[in-house]
C-alpha cells in the first residue's frame, strides 16, 4: 500500500494538463469502441474470430462493448481510473494478440498497441490532479 501511495504523491507533484487531456481523450476514445461495438456486434464478433475456440459469443458481447463503454466514462471523470483500466486490459491485450493468431492488420495492431500503451501508463500514473478521484480525496 506504501508503493502506491509513493506514486500518487508522485503523480501528484508531476501533473500537467496534456496528461489530463490524453487521459480524457483515451476514455472517449474507450466510450466510442463501447458505443461502435455494441451498435454493431455482428463486426464485434468477426473480430473475435481467429480466438472463437477460445472465448464464447455471448461473454464477448457482454464484456467487451459494456466494459469500453463504462470504463471510458469513468476514465474520462477520473473515477476509479484504475479499477477502469484493470477491467480493459484483457480486453487489449487480446486485441493485440488477435493480429498476431489471425489475419495481420497494421492498423488495428498499432491502435490496440497504443492504447494499451496508455493504459498501462495510466494504470500506474493514476487519474491525476484533476479528476474527481482528486476531488472526493481532498474533501475528506
Amino acid at each position: 500500500m506504501g508503493y502506491i501511495k509513493t506514486l500518487n504523491k508522485w503523480a501528484n507533484a508531476h501533473t500537467y494538463y496534456p496528461l489530463d487531456l490524453l487521459r480524457i481523450a483515451l476514455g472517449v476514445f474507450l466510450f466510442y469502441k463501447g458505443i461502435f461495438f455494441m451498435s454493431n456486434i455482428h463486426l464485434l464478433i468477426d473480430l473475435y474470430e481467429p480466438i472463437n475456440s477460445l472465448a464464447g459469443d455471448i461473454m464477448l458481447v457482454h464484456y467487451v462493448a459494456p466494459a469500453h463503454f463504462i470504463g471510458g466514462c469513468l476514465i474520462v471523470f477520473g473515477l476509479l481510473t484504475r479499477w477502469a483500466i484493470i477491467a480493459q486490459l484483457p480486453i487489449l491485450i487480446g486485441a493485440v494478440l488477435i493480429n498476431f493468431i489471425g489475419v495481420m492488420n497494421p492498423t488495428n495492431l498499432l491502435l490496440s498497441s497504443t492504447v494499451l500503451f496508455l493504459c498501462v501508463f495510466f494504470l500506474f500514473y493514476g487519474s491525476g490532479r484533476h479528476s474527481v478521484d482528486k476531488y472526493l480525496k481532498m474533501q475528506q
